[in-house]
């Protein structure tokens, strides 16, 4: 989310996949989407079918690539190289789009005297501190730009990068000094210019394994796709954010894309593909520990957490959308408090926790094992399987008092103390674990109704089709009854620490016979209304800082905007964007940033990409999406600084969210490493970093290296020769507890298997269907060898590297059953938002099926080199 937030505002696609039709080129790259979101690639083929070009970029050939007019299979980590690389030669050969970039970037913005470029660096940008291995990043702030009172919010030691997307926080980033004519060495087209210079074709090539042919091929289809009459589109997915740089991949990816003038323009963007029903949804109204719903940041302790006025001021701008933080903040309040916020209580303020340290999922995990966490909430996940390094995540179970899972199934994660590996190898004894473990049914997706929001920010409903069977109950129902209960407790014990919960509103209505409270209800919550009559709000817009209105999630604001109108649950598409069917955040914007469809002086660009406009007769924005743009501000506005929000920018600067308006081809302010992507290594690696051969990997990056997370040496470990990427499959979901029990999927991918290539296979003497072994510092797994020419070796600086793929989705629950892939892989934080590595590290393979019981430790020990 903050590649996307950093560069453009918003941590969501900027784009709807209806648009993918629209497309003179589709470069998918992280993804083979075919297999991963087949619904969506509809619109790829529609688009191929009207003359597209089709770019596949993966290490393995995929149904993606056989779809595409060119696949491009690329070394597992160099994708900042790669992209980088095009970056470099869109600016060198003049194919960048001059008035787009002039107008709607940052291009002409001139940084501080006092910054230092990682090129001058060697491989660090000015505010590194060595000792607490993190940046400082005043120095990266725009010439003439006042640092902002209360520090840099996004580089606080515990935070994560989620809230609001940390732009701009850093310094009040609509006073600066520009050079229109980019020539000036400080200003950022210049900055950037020279820090892609050594990411030469020569370059790419020889480091990330692609025939120098083949990339200039990419590039200049990418080139001859972009402009006044055309536009590209890219598609990704967790094949760039599961790396140690993924938000520096993304923010490549979001610095091309402004280049070339594909932002906010039908055909182009850039499609986060999301993994699953709703994991879009789930960092609106998050599952995350650093933000609140809508993006809003959680108070840090000891940082913005002393009053609400000190944190209302840090997370504030005075230009852009960001000026109603208040706003939407506030009414947040009132929809969790009611009429217990109250603006002489700070509205409820110190009624919320503070972040404290690094609560992240993998975090925990890591305090788990070291004792530190008592009890465990597992609804929707499974990660005795589907986690990195299992066996540290299911040995650390054992140190809980409780846990409770929430599955349709019996999973791995519920039966860790009965008969996982562990169990089996005998480092954990059923008779010593004392955590006590409640397993309680849960409703399927049929069996309930509510919403999900998806790839391009759709809220789409679902209805419940039948009653959930016995005492399966729903996500609504277990949380509500649990709050009921905490509630009821509370009220007779009102302790200062029940303050908060004893103030929380908790009156949705409930149906049926096991009392599960009414989903919209709760929708109408989180979209808002009025608190004087609870009349609901059709737009954020609407949303008050004076405590009259109340809203659970504002980007969500309009979804409900009347009493029984549900536009989540409306299926009447009107037009090739999809309005009418369903509710696309903000209100029903299809494409983000949509201002910049349309040329400075508000006409657009060519008739060919026409999706806005400005209508001089009516004096407003119109066309053929809802406008992402102050529908009143003309193009030739000029900013007034003293009215403040979005009337305090220029009527050609298309980012709102942005406190300057423009899209960020450097970052000042949000992301811990830096403002400007860099080609670092992955955290295992058989190859030194070619462009700063002194540092290996990315340095905030937290590895966590320990005896029960032990990594590779790198570069180039010989224990661990091949390198290593792990995937999904079509046939099963995740971890495989929805699919490993259904008959027809289980049949249709029965077992766990190791892709290698021909030339592996023949290397080592291994034969098609055969047992195969494979051992990372972290644990061991066998799989069966399936050989074929879909994995092919790179050749890297002159010298040939293997890869094994492996995909995920086994263990020893179902009708088929398999070793844990996951088991091999580590748990590392990215600094932005502290996701794991799973693409790119190193193993070794060998013949033969793993042994059993103990003596599979003693064999993973010695191939391993002693690992613990």
């Amino acid at each position: 989310m903050p590649g996307l937030g950093t560069s453009f505002g918003r941590g969501g696609a900027t784009t709807a996949q209806q648009s993918l039709a629209d497309s003179d080129a589709i470069l998918i790259m992280g993804s083979s989407m075919a297999e991963q979101h087949p619904v969506g690639f509809q619109w790829v083929m529609e688009a191929r079918e009207r003359g597209c070009k089709v770019i596949h970029i993966d290490p393995r050939f995929t149904r993606t690539s056989a779809m595409a007019d060119v696949w491009v299979p690329l070394r597992p980590g160099t994708d900042v190289l790669f992209i980088g690389g095009l970056i470099r030669y869109m600016i060198e050969n003049d194919k960048w789009f001059r008035e787009y970039v002039l107008h709607y970037t940052n291009a002409s913005t001139i940084l501080r005297e006092d910054f230092r470029d990682s090129e001058e660096g060697a491989g660090y940008f000015s505010g590194w501190d060595a000792e607490k291995k993190a940046y400082d990043p005043l120095t990266w702030l725009y010439e003439g730009s006042t640092p902002k009172e209360g520090g840099h919010a996004g580089h606080h030691p515990a935070g994560g990068g989620h809230a609001k997307d940390r732009g701009g926080e850093a310094g009040n980033t609509h006073e600066f000094v520009t050079d229109p004519t980019l020539q000036y060495p400080r200003c950022v087209f210049q900055v950037l210019r020279k820090h892609f210079a050594r990411y030469t074709p020569e370059m790419v090539s020889r480091y990330c394994g692609v025939p120098e042919r083949v990339f200039l091929q990419v590039a200049e289809a990418l080139a001859a796709a972009s402009g006044p009459e055309k536009t590209a589109c890219i598609c990704y997915a967790v094949g760039w954010t599961q790396h140690s740089n993924g938000v520096q991949i993304i923010r490549s990816a979001a610095i091309l894309q402004l280049l070339l003038g594909n932002i906010g323009r039908p055909g182009g963007g850039i499609l986060a593909l999301r993994g699953h029903a709703s994991i879009q949804g789930s960092t609106d109204i998050p599952t995350l520990y650093d933000i609140l719903p809508g993006y809003l940041p959680m108070p840090f302790f000891e940082d913005d957490s002393n009053s609400v006025e000190k944190y209302i001021k840090k997370h504030s701008t005075s230009a852009g959308l960001w000026s109603e933080f208040p706003s939407f903040f506030v009414s947040l309040m009132k929809a969790w408090y009611g009429d217990a916020a109250t603006k002489e209580n700070e509205w409820g303020f110190q009624w919320l926790p503070r972040v404290t340290g690094d609560h992240s999922e993998l975090g925990y995990w890591l305090d788990m094992e070291d004792g530190k966490v008592e009890g465990l909430f597992v609804m929707g996940q499974n990660p005795a399987v589907g986690a990195t390094n299992g066996r540290l995540q299911r040995k650390a179970m054992r140190n809980l008092k409780w846990l409770v899972v929430r599955d349709l199934v019996e999973t791995e994660t519920a039966a860790f103390w009965k008969d996982s590996p562990e169990v089996a190898r005998g480092e954990l004894d059923p008779e010593e674990i004392g955590t006590e473990v409640f397993l309680m049914p849960a409703a399927g997706q049929a069996e309930k109704s509510g919403s999900f929001t998806n790839t391009q920010r759709l809220l789409q409903w679902h209805n419940k089709a039948v009653e959930p069977p016995g005492d399966a109950r729903s996500e609504n129902w277990f949380v509500y009854h649990l709050g009921r209960m905490l509630k009821d407790r509370a009220a007779v014990e009102r302790t200062p620490k029940n303050v908060a919960l004893n103030a929380l509103t908790w009156d949705y209505p409930t149906e049926g016979a096991a009392a599960d409270p009414n989903a919209e209800a709760i929708l109408a919550e989180i979209n808002g209304w009025k608190c004087e009559d609870k009349s609901l709000l059709p737009t954020f817009e609407e949303l008050k800082a004076d405590g009259s209105t109340a809203s659970g999630c504002w980007v969500y604001t309009g979804v409900m905007p009347e009493a029984g109108r549900n536009r989540a649950n409306e299926r009447n598409s009107k037009d090739c964007l999809g309005h009418g069917w369903g509710f696309a955040w903000p209100k029903d914007v299809r494409i983000l940033y949509n201002r910049a469809s349309a040329r400075p002086d508000g006409s657009p660009w060519s008739e060919e990409k026409t999706l806005m406009w400005w209508d001089a007769a009516k004096r407003e924005w119109t066309g053929r999406d809802i406008s992402d743009f102050k529908k009143s501000i003309p193009p030739d506005h000029k900013g007034d600084a003293a009215k403040g929000g979005l009337e305090a920018l220029d009527g050609d600067k298309p980012f709102g969210m942005h406190p300057d308006g423009r899209g960020w081809l450097y970052v000042s302010s949000g992301l811990k490493d830096g403002p400007l992507p860099i080609h670092f290594e992955p955290l295992e690696s058989l190859v030194r970093n070619p462009i700063y051969p002194d540092q290996q990997t990315n340095p905030p990056a937290d590895k966590h290296e320990r005896p029960d997370n032990s990594y590779a040496e790198s570069p180039d470990d010989p224990r661990f020769p091949y390198i290593l990427t792990t995937y999904r499959l079509t046939e099963h979901h995740t971890a495989g507890g929805m699919s490993r029990g259904l008959s027809h999927l289980a049949e249709l991918q029965p077992e766990l298997f190791a892709e290698i290539s021909p030339e592996l296979a023949n290397e080592i003497g291994i034969m098609q269907n055969e047992w195969v072994t494979l051992v990372t510092p972290r644990g061991i797994v066998s799989a069966k060898a399936m050989v074929t020419a879909r994995m092919r070796p790179f050749v890297v600086d002159g010298r040939a590297i293997h890869q094994v793929g492996l995909p995920y989705h086994w263990g020893w629950k179902g009708l088929v059953t398999g070793d844990v892939a996951n088991d091999l892989l580590a748990i590392s934080q990215e600094p932005n938002v502290r996701i794991m590595e799973t693409k790119g590290l190193v193993c070794n393979l060998v013949r033969g099926r793993r042994a059993d019981g103990k003596r599979a430790l003693k064999q993973w020990k010695g191939l391993a080199g002693g690992a613990k």
